[in-house]
């Protein structure tokens, strides 16, 4: 169990490294850039959601005797993610990268508040995909190996690495010193190894509805896919290399779980 709780924090990890940049580049990041990562992001969480949730999600209850209908479970868990972060969406106030007006409720916060919300928000399914995997691993569920949840919680950190750039850097950018840019982009990660936490907490108590929980994580994530990380990637002009970023992504996440799972 000390080892799953280690392994928690590797998507902290990268978020930490990737706010890190702000203390060692002057210039902020280009659109093309911005792009690039936002679609490599994507890839990483579509790839996460099939390989190391949606398919282990039907694969046990295929192993609970449920046959052809195993996709049923992950049908409903994974739409009960997507309507779980649909209302996050709309009950907590943000405000997306390169964007002017916020989402969510109208309050009175700074842009940098806003922009460190929207990035939590994003984070949040991204720890209970961990977390679901590792509570998988430890309730014994033979669909789910220990190493294919290090793959995915590997996977989560390398495109934590530029989220965490993209999140310090306009701050620093805006007037924000480098040392509070840092500590913003850090702190954004945060909620990711406390969701990974509750989701194990959770699991414990339901651990006959394990594929409603790895489809309910993979539903959240790709809510963030297709709402967020998409959109930011193909706005404007070169959109293609968004395209591109989403392909490297794509592969890299598949390669992890497959080689490492």
């Amino acid at each position: 169990m000390t080892e799953i709780m280690l392994a928690l924090w590797i998507p902290f990890i990268g978020t930490m490294l990737g706010s890190a940049c702000v203390l060692f580049m002057k210039n902020e990041l280009s659109d093309k850039l911005q792009k690039i990562l936002s679609g490599f992001a994507a890839g990483v969480m579509v790839a996460a959601s099939v390989w190391s949730l949606l398919i282990p999600a039907m694969e046990s209850s295929r192993e609970q005797g449920m046959g052809k209908l195993a996709f049923l479970p992950a049908s409903i868990g994974f739409m009960l993610g997507i309507f779980f972060l649909l209302l996050l969406d709309v009950l907590i106030p943000h405000l997306h990268v390169n964007e002017e007006e916020a989402e969510g409720p109208k309050v009175s916060l700074k842009k940098s508040t806003m922009l460190i919300l929207a990035v939590t928000l994003h984070n949040i399914p991204e720890g209970m995909a961990v977390g679901v995997t590792f509570a998988g691993v430890a309730s014994g569920d033979g669909s789910i190996t220990m190493m294919g949840a290090v793959a995915l919680a590997i996977g989560i950190a390398i495109q934590n690495f530029p989220e965490g750039a993209i999140v310090s850097m306009p701050l620093c950018s805006s007037g924000t010193g480098k040392g509070k840019a840092f500590l913003y982009g850090t702190l954004s990660g945060v909620v990711e190894p406390l969701a990974a936490i509750f989701t194990i907490c959770l699991a414990k108590y339901l651990v006959g509805v394990m594929s409603y929980l790895l489809a309910f994580a993979a539903g959240a994530m790709m809510y963030v896919v297709v709402e967020e990380l998409i959109p930011e990637s193909a706005e404007g002009e070169h959109s293609n290399i968004g395209t591109i970023g989403f392909a490297a992504g794509f592969i890299l996440m598949m390669i992890l779980d497959v080689a490492l799972g």
